[in-house]
């Protein structure tokens, strides 16, 4: 699978099952993910000069991205985000 222009793919990581102090969370509780692992990018932006901005993530990278950032695909029975990279907040 390969995202077009300055799209990422993002495999989300795992919602949380218990608190710091050991209260497990039922699944009505969790809260979506907010961070995950690049898992393929696009080629870039193209800027209005023209010019190919390259991305500034690279595959594998963990990152942080906003609450509602992206749009939810099932691949292979694996779940996926694919938002635009300017949606990504932090490379941690």
């Amino acid at each position: 699978m390969k995202p077009l222009a300055d799209r990422v793919i993002i495999a989300p990581a795992a919602a949380e099952e218990k608190t710091k102090s050991g209260i497990i969370i039922p699944d009505t509780a969790k809260e979506k993910p907010q961070r995950g692992e690049v898992v393929a990018i696009g080629e870039g932006k193209v800027a209005d000069s023209g010019t190919l901005i390259a991305p500034q993530v690279k595959v594998g990278d963990q990152v942080l991205y906003g609450k509602y950032a992206g749009t939810e695909i099932t691949v292979d029975g694996e779940d996926y985000l694919i938002m635009r990279e300017s949606d990504i907040f932090a490379v941690l």
